[in-house]
């Protein structure tokens, strides 16, 4: 039998290659993970007053992975629910398929995959406008008389990744010739130290993708701004899916005057250009991740809600549905067994070219300053910071742009794709 280099292959492959590169960070992560929950048992108080989203981060990420890996390989090798259940990762690994496990990934082990804070910024002087292999000498400071017998504080610090440290530079070189000298844009630095036991470290810092106007790693920020543009995708179709269905599935049950205010409605918002209503609404009342989220779900329920009601409407003049009615059928029950699994197809299909519409919106809405804020990095604004220095820093927009484009490139992919499979007829055409 021949075998196929399927979706469980390459996922495993991915996740394996990894856990390997970051090896000690995950053991540093299972180890803090251990003095956490110790400390939650014996200081309880002392430990949620340590807790923070970014430890948290860097715990859910790391035993994420652990157990995607037993998963992977426990629904290969043994029979049972598990393996049923992932049945689809047998399918043949194309470059869709590959791409979309990519963009997981990067969504749920940002903090794995990235070795600084996507807001680190130092010595802009030297870091600034680097391009993509560059590499710059990383000179980090220790002093014993600051340093902390807490095992939970050390870990930490060496675990989760800050925005500033004032224990790091960065340099074009350094010599130990004559006292500990670093030199940056030519000019050399004698490093003063008021303790005679401060020690030094240095060691090469390479930005694979280059870095910002402000010296910060383009890698990192699109890695977390696939978490913005994602977030922001999943919840507002969350809130388009929750609006659409309910006020079309109601339109179309109700009739009457319920059914025809609702289609104006829907007509009202469809014939006026939504994003100049987006844009108004975030001026107005300012930017944020949950004001994006909100404004870009209440803006999407239209071309859901005429799927939905139309459905409906032709559903209830079948034979099928009326004689199931007409035996006495619960109306729960014929929702459940005869509604849903009509209008599931054409839901599922319009939720999926929706969220690419989200995501492609939101980086607009980062490109004009509307977006998310200047607090997380966003492909959008990553654009436009790239538009003034497309020709000294091509860089700066090339990546966040293959990005988006991929994304876009995907979403719609698999949304063919599984129209395709609900319904093997459209192969054909």
């Amino acid at each position: 039998m021949k075998r196929i280099f399927n979706v469980r292959h390459a996922l495993f492959l991915i996740l394996i290659s990894i856990l390997t590169v970051r090896f000690n960070l995950v053991i540093n992560t299972i180890v803090l993970i251990f003095y956490f929950i110790k400390s939650a048992f014996s200081n309880p108080e002392q430990a949620w007053s340590r807790f923070s989203f970014d430890l948290f981060d860097c715990f859910f990420s790391t035993a994420a992975g652990l157990a995607g890996i037993i998963i992977l390989i426990v629904s290969r090798y043994k029979d049972g629910w598990l393996k049923r259940r992932l049945s689809f990762l047998k399918r043949r690994a194309s470059f869709t398929s590959f791409a979309a496990i990519i963009f997981l990934i990067c969504y749920i082990f940002a903090p794995l995959i990235t070795d600084s804070n996507p807001e680190f910024q130092k010595n802009i002087n030297v870091t600034k406008l680097l391009p993509p292999l560059a590499s710059v000498t990383k000179i980090v400071l220790k002093s014993s008389s600051f340093e902390t017998e807490d095992p939970f504080m050390i870990l930490e610090n060496k675990v989760v990744k800050n925005s500033f440290d004032n224990n790091v530079l960065f340099a074009d070189s350094m010599t130990n010739v004559g006292g500990f000298i670093y030199y940056q844009k030519g000019v050399g630095h004698k490093l003063e130290t008021e303790d005679e036991k401060t020690e030094q470290s240095a060691a090469t810092k390479t930005f694979l993708l280059g870095t910002d106007e402000f010296g910060r790693d383009i890698y990192s920020r699109l890695i977390y701004g696939s978490r913005v543009s994602l977030t922001v995708g999943l919840l507002s179709v969350l809130i388009t899916f929750i609006l659409g269905s309910f006020l079309g599935f109601f339109a179309g049950n109700t009739g009457g005057i319920v059914d025809l205010f609702l289609n104006r409605l829907s007509d009202l918002f469809l014939s006026f250009p939504v994003i100049f209503l987006i844009i108004l609404i975030l001026a107005l009342f300012g930017n944020s991740v949950f004001a994006v989220i909100i404004v870009l779900g209440f803006s999407g329920w239209m071309s859901l809600f005429k799927i939905v009601r139309g459905e409906i409407i032709s559903l209830k003049r079948r034979d099928y549905f009326l004689t199931a009615k007409l035996m006495g059928t619960g109306t729960l029950r014929l929702i459940l067994y005869e509604m849903l699994p009509v209008i599931a197809v054409p839901v599922i299909v319009n939720l999926v070219f929706q969220f690419g519409n989200v995501i492609l919106a939101e980086s607009a809405l980062s490109y004009l300053g509307l977006g998310t804020g200047g607090s997380m990095p966003s492909w959008g604004s990553m654009i436009e910071s790239g538009q003034g220095y497309i020709y000294r820093a091509w860089w700066m927009i090339l990546f966040p742009g293959l990005a988006l484009f991929s994304s876009l490139f995907v979403t719609n992919n698999i949304g063919n794709r599984i129209k395709i499979i609900l319904n093997p007829r459209r192969e054909s055409d």
